[in-house]
């Protein structure tokens, strides 16, 4: 089956002029925000645009030839493999990319980075950097659930802002995968009108929802039509809090909540492989989790929040690299930290791990039993043509 890779072996030699941007095309653009480009790409204001070929050569001078980039526990290690890919490729060699940003403050638990590509077609794709592998950027993602705005949603707007300032005349695509995609709905709902005005479209992909007050609301009907939400056929992430009614289900060659990873979505030509709705043990896991995260008052909601990244930075880790890494050490002082916790906030915490190992094997186990139901399928619809043949 067919990836991003693929498409970019495949259709990499064909310009937008010659087959316009596309979903596969946003998708790729959202993963690049993941490289890390500081000291090659500018940020806002700060200079001139530099061509993609250029920044990917600076990235790649950084490493041992050949050595395995390693992008962190929960970050694709595909994405060097794309960069190559597409610094090789007529289709996305030459745009530009400008506007960097990637700020962290591990103290405060917030975390932000975006990117900005000149696609070279008049328009502008602002990509903004999903759930890395930072303790802070997880937190910030759990706080999604707990307040109305956390800081990357405030700074995803002033982004949006900013660039626009810096290109009056391009159209505007936002988009993100996972947290990204929730932070470029956001800011397309809470930018000006006139920046509104300039967009041509917002892509979530796989991104948690929001709170249903913010769907209502007259800056969200604006660009409503403009959204485009893609989820996997087993998605989790993405069908967190509320969510446009209007969404793309993928189709995916990994089981359970590996499926969030966009490098496993399956492509054909230039557009995913979409399914008519989720199945019904994401179903299931989705309203599990709903229940379990409006069942608690805002208040308990930060208190858990709390307690729960306090639980994982115990040890000293800033990352979960940082946890795999001394996996001994760490699983000591988590122990220890959740002792010293209140006996209704550890039981919390417990019942949601227990809620996302769940999901997680109801997931797998059904996609098992789907690809063994395919298999049966392609072996009796052979065995049928044989005795055709035969006949």
């Amino acid at each position: 089956m067919a990836n991003l890779l693929d498409y970019l072996d495949w259709r990499g030699d064909l310009t937008l002029l010659q087959d316009p941007f596309n979903e596969v095309d946003n998708l790729i653009l959202a993963e690049l925000s993941f490289v890390d480009f500081k000291e090659t790409v500018p940020g806002p204001g700060e200079g001139e645009s530099i061509p993609l070929w250029a920044a990917a050569e600076a990235f790649f001078s950084r490493f041992p030839a050949r050595e395995k980039i390693d992008m962190g526990v929960l970050v694709p290690d595909a994405i060097p493999d794309m960069l190559r890919k597409m610094a090789d490729s007529r289709r996305f060699r030459d745009m530009k990319l400008n506007c960097f940003v990637d700020w962290l403050d591990v103290g405060k638990g917030e975390q932000f980075a975006a990117l900005t590509i000149e696609t070279g077609d008049g328009a502008l794709y602002l990509s903004f950097r999903g759930t890395d592998d930072t303790l802070a950027g997880w937190k910030e993602d759990f706080n999604l659930a707990c307040m109305p705005e956390v800081p990357a949603q405030k700074k995803a707007v002033q982004y949006v802002k900013e660039v626009a300032g810096q290109f009056p005349r391009k159209k505007l695509r936002l988009g993100g995968h996972s947290k990204g995609g929730n932070l470029a709905v956001y800011a397309g709902v809470f930018c000006p009108a006139a920046i509104q005005r300039r967009m041509n479209a917002i892509w979530s992909n796989d991104g948690p929802g929001f709170h249903e007050e913010l769907l209502e609301l007259p800056q969200h009907k604006r660009v409503e039509d403009r959204i485009h939400s893609i989820v996997p056929k087993s998605s989790v992430v993405g069908m967190l809090l509320e969510h446009e009614e209007a969404y793309a289900v993928v189709d995916s060659d990994q089981l359970g909540l590996l499926q969030h990873d966009g490098f496993s979505w399956q492509v054909m030509g230039n557009h995913f492989i979409t399914l008519r709705q989720m199945t019904r043990q994401a179903h299931m896991s989705d309203m599990e989790l709903r229940t379990w995260i409006h069942g608690m008052p805002m208040e308990q909601r930060e208190k858990f929040v709390n307690a729960l990244f306090h639980v994982l930075t115990a040890s000293g880790a800033v990352t979960l690299t940082d946890l795999k890494a001394d996996s001994f050490k760490a699983v000591g002082a988590i122990v220890k930290a959740m002792k010293d916790l209140d006996k209704e906030t550890r039981d919390g915490l417990l019942e949601f791990m227990r809620i996302l190992f769940m999901s997680n094997l109801r997931l797998t186990l059904e996609g098992i039993q789907e690809e063994s139901e395919k298999k049966r399928a392609v072996l009796h619809w052979n065995l049928r043509k044989k005795r055709e043949d035969e006949s």
